[in-house]
């Protein structure tokens, strides 16, 4: 009884026993660089919270037209520490917060009405890791470290504002940090009626970004009942497949993935620079990524609608 009472309340689940899999967005960062933001900031995505929000809206309201069935918040670098440094009140950072979640929840009522769909489209509140707040690339390094109870309180006001705000399930995303995966689920609790996905960035396709084995993650997520996927993202393209078949040996939660675009970044000049045909190759491999057992699927960094649409595409002929 308790496990199919956590099954009915789980969101995810309550779609993939629908619908099978779960197409989730793509970029929202770089798309809003690629519609005129300068992003050249420690608060990143949530700088557009505070000077242009109505550009978030549509480009949730782009990726819902796209076919995704699940819209990421740009709060993945909205915390109130990150606000605090430009003079920002902890009352007014929660809103802000909030107002993430107000933005993609009326994309979501705005692109049913206008298709007269009653189709299940999920809002995922972003929860980046402590790392993103450093904003110096240590979310791929996972090369830093709070004792847990200073973690969860870094953690606690954004996931208590977008758990009031109403999203339907929590993204704690691009996670390197096993010590910090412990401090989330730990601070889950304090919320009990809300569920998470926990997906992360990695060393190699057996290694979190800080070292610890995959193993150790999923042992530690696999009895966690309020966890209700696993997986990577914010990854190069071509070191996904790998890492997919070693997560599919170890847990049986659900699998999710949404790498970046196939384009690889040069830290040293903070550009991305193409490999060729990145879009085809992104849509190309989510079908391996099927295969392999992700039910959720999107993209991350400098992919778009068009990648998102040609992903929908794949994985509608793969279930077919």
């Amino acid at each position: 009884m308790p496990n199919n009472l956590n099954a009915f309340r789980d969101p995810i689940a309550r779609h993939l026993a629908k619908h099978g899999t779960l197409i989730l967005d793509g970029a929202m960062a770089t798309e809003l660089e690629a519609r005129g933001c300068d992003l050249t900031d420690t608060l990143w995505s949530a700088k557009v919270l505070i000077e242009n929000p109505q550009l978030i809206y549509q480009v949730h309201l782009d990726y819902f037209r796209a076919g995704a069935q699940c819209a990421i918040t740009a709060s993945y670098q909205a915390t109130p520490l990150g606000f605090a440094a430009r003079g920002i009140g902890e009352q007014q950072s929660a809103a802000l917060i909030q107002k993430s979640v107000e933005l993609a929840r009326q994309a979501r009522e705005d692109y049913l009405a206008e298709t007269g769909s009653d189709t299940s489209l999920l809002v995922a509140g972003s929860v980046g890791p402590y790392g993103a707040y450093l904003a110096d690339g240590s979310e791929y390094r996972g090369d830093y470290a709070l004792p847990q109870e200073e973690m969860k309180a870094f953690h606690r006001p954004r996931i208590a504002a977008l758990v009031a705000a109403g999203v339907d399930i929590l993204a704690c995303e691009t996670l390197p940090s096993f010590r910090e995966t412990v401090a989330l689920l730990d601070l889950l609790k304090e919320f009990p009626a809300t569920f998470a996905w926990f997906s992360f960035t990695l060393r190699d396709s057996q290694h979190l970004s800080d070292g610890t084995p995959l193993s150790a993650v999923t042992e530690l997520l696999s009895s966690a009942p309020q966890a209700a996927a696993i997986g990577i993202n914010c990854i190069a393209l071509e070191s996904v497949s790998a890492a997919l078949q070693h997560f599919a040996k170890l847990s049986d939660k659900p699998l999710l993935v949404y790498p970046n675009s196939g384009e690889h970044y040069d830290a040293v000049t903070k550009t991305w620079h193409s490999c060729g045909a990145a879009e085809q190759q992104l849509a190309a491999q989510a079908v391996a990524w099927r295969q392999i057992g992700a039910t959720i699927i999107g993209g991350c960094c400098r992919t778009t609608p068009a990648d998102i649409r040609q992903i929908v595409a794949q994985v509608a002929a793969v279930n077919r």
